[in-house]
């Protein structure tokens, strides 16, 4: 792994995040947090705990090991939830920003919310962010159906094609 493809993995990320967020922006508030039994009961649920993994791992990132969780009330809109993210987006390219192939290599310990001590390179912290948020926009995917509602396709190669095709028509 390194910087370049890092930098890969997180535009693809917040791309596939904002697929995502678009398609659920028209579900009603009801639909919206309406209990759907899957890992977080409803779609609202899952979004908060992508967006609070995104965060925690920043702020691993940063040296700290908060212990907090996001609470799903706190974040009642799509609108919300998307504010949030943006921030945690602009935090995760200031340390890309700064990364080097070594740095990927570094090994970061944390204190995990259960008072754990873990430690990982960071370049296997990033990718894990990028994995976990694939498996859980996945589940959003299959809620989505539940309601009734057209899937969201977040594939990796659709990023690509999605990017060559913009790239050939501002040419």
């Amino acid at each position: 792994m390194n910087k370049i493809d890092i930098e890969q993995l997180f535009e693809y990320n917040r791309w596939a995040n904002d697929r995502v967020l678009t398609a659920v922006s028209s579900l009603s508030p009801e639909q919206f947090t309406k209990d759907l039994s899957n890992s977080f009961p409803s779609v609202r649920d899952t979004l908060v705990h992508m967006v609070w993994a995104e965060w925690i791992w920043l702020m691993r990132w940063r040296g700290e090991s908060p212990k907090i969780v996001f609470n799903p009330a706190d974040f009642p809109t799509v609108a919300r939830l998307k504010e949030k993210w943006r921030e945690i987006e602009i935090g995760q390219e200031d340390i890309i920003d700064t990364l080097t192939d070594e740095s990927l290599a570094k090994v970061i310990a944390y204190i995990n919310t259960k008072g754990e001590e873990w430690k990982y390179s960071l370049g296997h912290m990033m990718q894990h962010v990028v994995n976990h948020a694939s498996y859980h926009r996945g589940q959003i995917t299959t809620m989505l159906r539940q309601l009734g509602e057209g899937a969201v396709s977040t594939d990796f190669l659709l990023f690509f094609d999605e990017k060559s095709e913009s790239s050939s028509q501002s040419r």
